[in-house]
């Protein structure tokens, strides 16, 4: 069936951010919609999609091919790239060149990368950033059902009587799935959900249970849930005979966790007996897991422990029950599907199955087909380092920021003989190592397709012309392959044409017996490609599709296995915290796309570290604290205080770069710890030690323009409105002089200060005007506590005039004090929200109703009911 056509002059597309996979109407003037047409959200949009109309046009675009940090032309960057390759593999073999690429990628520049890389450069040095979230989910599904499969779909998370979410902050990272229960537990108040993270997050307000586990003790909850389902009689047996194998090894192991479940868990024993005895009475049951689980050394493990529970119980491939893999990336799916993984073969297909390799050589014409499993992230940029790679590609990406040890891969990058950055803006941590540089299309100029989490392929279809000489990554990659003698074995017109071919691989020697098979669409012609609807795999040649997988068996490895896994307990008593990483609400990745956009940076303008007040007693809320790991590695952020961290840790947004925050970046201090079955970084394990940062001054500078990243020892830069740009400050130097030497920066022509100094109390404010209009004001004092930003950013950002005497007070004469933003969608501030609930609204609704606040892409919705909760408690 094709899709349906658009409103006019709208184009039905993708949203290029989580993967919840949504359906987007988009139009070159910058109208987003989401489209009710797509099921995935059926109209819904998160903050980041409704704002994607405003990342159309961002300043730092790559718009040319650079070689060697000056302007060439295609040729001769291509030249240079199949040189590099050319030579790196003359001296080092075919294993001395590497491709790290990106769920960013679209399905048929992913396929384009894999099949240059294993099949003619014939090294299976490429790997990508999906090793960082989801390799543990794909370790675990292939150990336990004999492939990578999510057997379930979103409509399971409506249907559930009993939703589980294990480290996943579900209303942030996937807001659209997350309203998609809350929307369900609206109409079916029945319904329950349980929230299991060491933080209690947004997701966690108006759950019927949230477990503050021990970082790293899922393993030990979920085998204890596992003898409790045995020991209460709800094993499924005709299910587990006829279906499973391995059960009793693994009820062994799980016996042993579970005699000590809430020790090892560090759960309250009434809370963990609760949530055994709502799974156990739940039938409709989903786990949903992500990140949390993922990123630990023990993340397979720990997926492996959900699945367990729900073979034993034949929970899995029902409407309302299963295991669930949710993943962070648009088109991690699609990576998976097509091998951009070291360690899989295109297609679902296997080194390890005889006959597999062949099937892609010849489907491929390769015979220089790689013969093994290559290096995975982590150990790729080590053997960068150590000289083994002689070429590396990075495509759509950033692992400057988001590699652990992330100083010893930027060092690598640095010193490499020869590095290839295909990218979309010109300046990011990664971009600045390169040799190469080469332009390619952003998200509204691709043509292809993406697979979301519930295995839904959609199209992504331009709307824009490519920008400058930008390039589709599939044809870049094409054109070197040309250079190196290889152009006949890629020589596709178009995405479609690579789409039939990768469809095509997927039906080779399966007869059923991969779950994987898309082979019904490798027919498609250009006309039906381009009018592609929604289609969730799989899709075969001949024989019968499904929705669902594995209610009836029917693995692919015959009978699914369950597996033995074991608590490993984490080192405790040393004084430091476990450093949990992860997303903000309305941020992506390394922000190169939403730091642009202010209203998005409104809500967390700054990088935060949060702490439980115990264990950060010395240390005042809004003051700033430096964490350090074993290795010596540091970051310092703005600490804040939240009763619901768990003691123990602490919880930073991994999204700040050395362009945005250079001493606040997260992953230098995380160490390169991976999953032994995976190879998944634990990014979620570091050990960190919590200390003040004292310089001798805090500040702030808003100005019409940027002073850069290092105008100061500490320095976290956000854009504050349109040609806004808001600096939080602190050093060393003496107040007085970091004054003097900020505003003899910003001085202009025509312009002149208006200052407030007590040099006796370190207190310097300023205001640069210009014809009675403010152009900058700068604020400096001794410690944090400084006025509020917001009111001073809008007043630069509009056309509004204020008096000295407020500038420099840093709030409006009459009226409100200033406050944050809460809503983004709809610039509701959080006062705007406890008055409203002062004034007897007692509901989100009701708090939506007369601020509208909520009642856009519902992200703020839980943040929201914890204002009322803090409103509505006993003094």
């Amino acid at each position: 069936m094709d899709a349906l056509p658009p409103p006019s002059g709208l184009t039905r597309t993708t949203c290029p951010y989580c993967g919840v996979g949504c359906g987007v109407l988009a139009a070159p003037d910058g109208r987003i919609a989401g489209d009710t047409e797509h099921p995935a959200n059926k109209g819904r949009l998160c903050s980041k999609g409704t704002a994607l109309g405003e990342t159309l046009d961002l300043p730092g675009r790559l718009l040319h091919p650079e070689v060697g940090g000056k302007r060439a032309s295609w040729d001769a960057a291509l030249d240079a790239v199949a040189e590099g390759f050319r030579r790196a593999q003359s001296e080092l073999g075919r294993d001395g060149v590497a491709l790290y690429v990106s769920g960013q990628l679209l399905t048929e520049d992913y396929y384009a990368a894999n099949k240059l890389a294993k099949g003619f450069l014939g090294t299976s040095n490429i790997d990508s950033n999906s090793r960082l979230c989801m390799a543990s989910a794909v370790a675990a599904h292939k150990r336990a059902f004999g492939e990578d499969v999510v057997p379930g779909l979103y409509e399971d998370l409506e249907e559930a009587d009993l939703v589980v979410l294990v480290g996943s902050n579900l209303a942030w990272c996937h807001p659209v799935l997350f309203q998609r229960i809350a929307a369900a537990r609206a109409v079916r108040p029945s319904m329950r959900l349980v929230i299991v993270d060491p933080r209690r997050t947004p997701s966690a307000e108006g759950a019927d249970l949230h477990l503050g586990i021990k970082p790293g003790s899922d393993v030990a909850l979920f085998n204890a849930l596992l003898a409790h389902l045995h020991d209460h009689g709800l094993t499924d047996h005709a299910y587990v005979y006829a279906h499973t194998q391995g059960l009793d090894a693994t009820l062994t192991a799980a016996h042993a966790d579970a005699a000590n479940a809430a020790e090892r868990t560090g759960l309250n024993p009434a809370d963990l007996a609760t949530f055994l005895r709502l799974f156990a009475e739940t039938p409709r049951t989903v786990t949903l897991w992500s990140q949390g689980i993922n990123q630990s050394e023990t993340g397979t493990d720990g997926a492996n422990a959900i699945i367990n529970c729900h073979l034993l119980t034949g929970r899995i491939g029902k409407p309302g029950a299963g295991p669930f893999s949710i993943t962070g990336q648009p088109n991690a799916m699609g990576g998976r599907e097509v091998g951009a993984l070291g360690h899989v073969l295109a297609g679902h297909l296997d080194w390890s199955v005889p006959g597999e390799a062949d099937l892609v050589r010849q489907h491929w014409n390769a015979p220089n087909l790689a013969t093994s499993p290559g290096l995975k992230a982590v150990d790729l940029f080590r053997a960068l380092g150590a000289g083994r790679i002689g070429a590396l590609w990075v495509m759509a990406t950033n692992p400057a920021v988001s590699l652990p040890e992330a100083e010893v891969a930027r060092d690598a990058m640095r010193r490499a003989p020869f590095l290839v950055v295909s990218e979309v803006m010109r300046d990011t941590d990664t971009a600045a190592f390169a040799h190469v540089r080469l332009p390619a299309l952003g998200w509204a100029e691709k043509d292809g397709t993406v697979t979301n989490s519930e295995r839904v392929i959609s199209r992504q279809r331009a709307f824009l012309p490519p920008p400058g000489e930008a390039r589709p990554d599939w044809w870049i990659i094409a054109g070197v392959a040309a250079r190196l003698g290889w152009g006949a074995n890629f020589a596709w017109p178009d995405p479609a044409a690579i789409f039939r071919e990768h469809a095509a691989l997927t039906g080779l020697g399966n007869n059923g017996t991969r779950a994987f098979d898309i082979s019904g669409l490798a027919g498609l012609s250009d006309a039906d490609y381009a009018a592609l609807p929604p289609t969730r795999w799989p899709v075969p040649a001949e024989g019968a599709t499904t929705p669902r997988f594995f209610a009836d068996g029917a693995f692919p490895a015959g009978r699914a296995r369950f597996v033995p896994v074991a608590h490993k307990p984490r080192p405790e008593g040393d004084g430091h915290l476990t450093l949990l990483t992860g997303r903000l609400r309305d941020q992506w990745h390394t922000m190169t796309r939403t730091g642009g956009v202010p209203r998005l940076m409104a809500h967390k303008p700054e990088p935060e570290l949060v702490v439980h007040p115990a264990d950060a007693a010395d240390l005042p809320d809004g003051s700033l604290a430096r964490i350090a790991s074993h290795a010596g590695a540091s970051a310092v952020l703005r600490l804040r205080h939240d009763t619901g961290q768990r003691r123990g840790t602490a919880f930073a947004p991994m999204h700040w770069t050395a362009e945005r925050a250079p001493a606040a970046r997260i992953n230098g201090t995380i160490p390169p710890a991976v999953d032994p079955v995976s190879a998944q970084p634990a990014l979620k394990s570091a050990r960190v030690a919590l200390s003040a940062f004292t310089p001798a001054w805090h500040g702030f500078l808003i100005a019409r323009r940027s002073l850069g990243p290092r105008v100061a020892d500490w320095v976290a830069l956000a854009l504050a409105g349109p040609g806004v740009f808001r600096h939080e400050l602190a050093g060393a130097e003496p107040p007085e002089e970091a004054f003097t030497r900020l505003a003899a920066l910003l001085e202009e022509p025509g312009t002149e200060w208006v200052r407030l100094d007590d040099p006796a109390a370190g207190l310097h404010r300023g205001a640069l005007m210009r014809q009675g209009r403010p152009e900058a004001v700068l604020f400096i004092g001794p410690d944090h506590r400084l006025p509020p930003r917001d009111w001073l950013a809008g007043l630069l950002a509009g056309e509004g005039v204020a008096g000295a005497a407020a500038l420099l007070a840093g709030r409006p004469a009459d009226g409100p004090p200033p406050s944050p933003t809460l809503c983004v969608c709809n610039s509701v501030t959080k006062e705007s929200v406890c008055r409203a609930i002062r004034a007897g609204h007692g509901s989100v609704a009701a708090v939506g109703e007369v601020t509208r606040a909520g009642t856009s892409c519902g992200s703020c919705r839980p943040e929201i009911a914890a204002l009322l909760a803090a409103e509505m408690a006993p003094a």
